[in-house]
């Protein structure tokens, strides 16, 4: 199957990076990671003008995904995959403001509840209103995680087993933006640092490395458009795999590439690197997606 984006859907794509460049997500990003989130909510206020949070009920899937891997590519802060992908579903009615969510066992605690307007918990298939409890500490400094306990139940007109799918939809999408963003700033990077009189792009062990996460993302890519098509769990938690091992390759050899300056916190690789090392395991382990395919291969049987 051929699947390209239609013009409307391109032009949506276009009109959310030139917003995102504009805006310096980055310092944003930064600046979330240090409990400031002012740049943070202003950008996500944009953001839900372009239309963001009403794409889950609103939209299709596919639109869902060339959103979020544009947030992906661009490093925005935030509890969008909870807000813009998981409650409207479960809810079954878009959020207004900022709101967040832990969906156990795979998403234990919520992202940002200090800053949401809502914090909801599932428990057993059912949401709940919750109360917030201890922070902890992410690999990505972005991401501020809490526990929280359960409340009274909240009535929804929505599926949290959809929502679930859709959340890791959207979080594949996002690990593939970020992908993409480290191997565009990892080609540039090479063409620009010299060793020996030359540029180390021209080096053949270089060129191979990034020419492999090039053939990742691209693989990657058909699956998860594939899964926004038809969100089958097994499609999603496809999606999800090929998108966590890409994303993670690029993380890896735009490290190397870059050489001791990529591991410094003060340079903005550090985080997409940090970002992907997160998303990897949000939303279900790769562990547990290879197993919600086996098992959907056996039940097929």
């Amino acid at each position: 199957m051929r699947f390209e984006l239609t013009t409307d859907q391109r032009d949506f794509a276009a009109s959310l990076d030139s917003l995102l460049a504009a805006a310096d997500s980055v310092a944003a990003a930064r600046s979330w990671a240090e409990g400031d989130h002012a740049a943070g909510l202003k950008l996500w206020e944009r953001l839900a003008e372009q239309g963001l949070t009403m794409l889950a009920t609103e939209a299709t899937p596919v639109e869902v995904c060339v959103a979020f891997e544009a947030l992906g590519r661009h490093a925005v802060p935030g509890p969008w995959v909870e807000s813009a992908a998981y409650l409207p579903l479960a809810l079954g009615a878009e959020v207004e403001g900022v709101a967040t969510v832990a969906a156990p066992p795979h998403t234990p605690y919520a992202l940002d509840a200090d800053v949401a307007d809502r914090v909801y918990v599932v428990d057993e298939a059912t949401l709940r209103a919750a109360t917030v409890g201890a922070s902890h500490v992410s690999v990505d400094r972005t991401r501020h995680l809490f526990e929280v306990a359960a409340g009274e139940v909240v009535e929804t007109a929505g599926s949290t087993d959809a929502a679930y799918d859709l959340a890791v939809l959207a979080t594949a999408a996002q690990l593939l933006g970020a992908g993409e963003r480290v191997l565009a700033d990892s080609v540039a990077y090479v063409k620009q640092r010299r060793q020996f009189g030359r540029e180390i792009g021209s080096y053949q062990a270089i060129k191979h490395q990034l020419a492999d996460v090039r053939i990742a993302l691209d693989f990657a890519r058909p699956l998860v458009y594939g899964a926004a098509i038809e969100p089958t769990p097994r499609a999603v938690s496809a999606a999800k795999v090929a998108c966590a091992d890409a994303a993670y390759l690029a993380s890896r050899t735009g490290l190397q590439v870059h050489g001791a300056i990529g591991y410094t916190q003060e340079f903005d690789l550090s985080v997409w690197i940090t970002k992907i090392r997160a998303l990897v395991t949000a939303w279900g382990t790769p562990a547990d997606h290879r197993a919600r395919i086996l098992e959907s291969l056996r039940s097929a049987r």
